[in-house]
């Protein structure tokens, strides 16, 4: 009976470590799927928008602000691929620009300062302090490789 006990708790660990091993595969492949369509639906974009002011025959300071925005998901999308973190301030730098972008285009319609302004020009600068409190952050408080079990307990010592 404890033979038959033994194998079946066996059975249990390489069933568990396969299903551990093929989801991590199906989370993997799927971050690279979608990060291979989020680059290719910015390229797309970005590719696009350059062909209407190609069209047009000229370029607006907002059209140029929205290939800075293109650039700029695309930088955070090749930087996950390279390091698989998310830099967060590159989704604060592209708010800035989009709200930016939205300034100018508020005063080129109404030609007149009135609230809007004060709150998009305000916005802008709380995501500016914002950037700059991530920046000292990570600078004063670096974050480093996760640590192993090993790291944070001393196995030998256990009993």
């Amino acid at each position: 009976m404890a033979k038959f006990q033994d194998s079946i708790s066996a059975a249990t660990v390489r069933a568990e470590s396969f299903s551990e091993v093929v989801g991590q595969a199906f989370v993997k492949g799927f971050h690279l799927l979608a990060l291979f369509a989020i680059g290719g639906s910015i390229v797309w974009s970005a590719l696009f928008a350059f062909e209407g002011m190609v069209r047009l025959g000229q370029a607006t300071i907002e059209d140029v602000l929205l290939l800075f925005i293109y650039l700029e998901l695309g930088a955070m999308v090749g930087i996950y691929f390279e390091t698989r973190r998310m830099p967060v301030r590159f989704l604060i730098y592209v708010a800035i620009t989009a709200l930016t972008r939205m300034l100018i285009g508020f005063i080129n319609v109404e030609h007149r300062p009135d609230e809007g302004v004060l709150i998009i020009a305000g916005a802008i600068v709380l995501l500016s302090f914002g950037v700059l409190v991530l920046r000292y952050a990570s600078h004063k408080f670096p974050s480093g490789p996760a640590p192993e079990i090993s790291d944070v307990v001393d196995t030998d010592k256990m009993v």
